[in-house]
């Protein structure tokens, strides 16, 4: 039996407004037909003794240390920008919105 039917793959490519041959229905239907039934296989695992998890192996945190070290001051940012102005960088418009 089918998982999935050629009408309602015909039915999903319409709801995501994708043009379709015939040729590319039936291919298709074979395809998620045979995806949908492998992800169904996985469903019928019975792994009880074995908690879920997010990760296959345990995560350990990978980053150093957030120290504050020194850096340049705001002034001394905006010294060297094109445009400033109120403390920020002043940038082109780029969108029609009005102000």
């Amino acid at each position: 039996m089918s998982a999935i039917s050629r009408e309602e793959v015909a039915h999903l490519a319409r709801l995501s407004r994708l043009a379709v041959t015939e040729e590319e229905l039936d291919r298709f239907a074979g395809q998620l037909d045979v995806i949908l039934q492998s992800v169904a296989r996985v469903g019928e695992v019975t792994a009880e003794d074995i908690p879920p998890t997010s990760h296959s192996v345990p995560l350990t945190n990978v980053y150093r240390d957030d120290v504050v070290q020194p850096c340049l001051t705001p002034d001394e940012v905006l010294a060297g920008a094109p445009d400033q102005a109120e403390g920020r960088f002043r940038v082109p418009r780029i969108l029609d919105e009005e102000e």
